[in-house]
């Protein structure tokens, strides 16, 4: 709960702080850079401090470093409120199978829309990047960000997605 609130006061915040393009550029191709700069600001400054926390731990494969950047980028297709945010994760924990019955409509619905989001944006971020010429193990950690990892403990990438989920948690 406390790392919701703390996402959240940084998302109200968002507006102030400009997000370093110059870092994404490192590590996003134009086509790529255009999908995070189509990401609203705080998905934005949320991907960076991704990044970073995966490059302060030492050697980040070039893969890894777009699926940080992108993994959301999912969400600029139906654009949420902090609160509406906030509302998915709070129904999600409080009544499980209403979230899933929800979550399985239509995104156009504005009062169901946040959980929509919440469950199919990895889908979006995988089909955004593959748009956009991302390599497949960017585009399959991106799309298996939010996923139970222990599903893929014997997939070559399993070390990376359980890094990108760390610090994707952690940020």
């Amino acid at each position: 709960m406390t790392y919701r609130v703390r996402q959240g006061l940084q998302a109200l915040s968002a507006f102030a702080r400009t997000p370093d393009y110059g870092l994404a550029a490192r590590y996003l191709a134009p086509p790529l850079l255009d999908v995070f700069r189509a990401m609203r600001r705080n998905e934005q400054l949320h991907s960076l401090n991704v990044l970073r926390a995966l490059l302060a731990e030492g050697e980040t494969p070039r893969d890894l470093a777009v699926a940080a950047l992108l993994h959301d980028s999912g969400k600029s297709r139906y654009p949420l409120g902090v609160w509406q945010k906030t509302y998915a994760v709070l129904l999600r924990r409080l009544f499980p199978r209403l979230f899933e019955r929800l979550s399985s409509g239509n995104p156009h619905n504005l009062l169901i829309r946040p959980f929509v989001v919440y469950v199919h944006h990895p889908d979006w971020s995988a089909e955004l990047m593959t748009a956009a010429g991302a390599t497949p193990d960017a585009v399959w950690l991106a799309a298996h960000h939010q996923e139970n990892r222990t599903h893929w403990q014997n997939h070559e990438l399993f070390h990376l997605l359980e890094r990108l989920q760390r610090a994707d948690d952690a940020n």
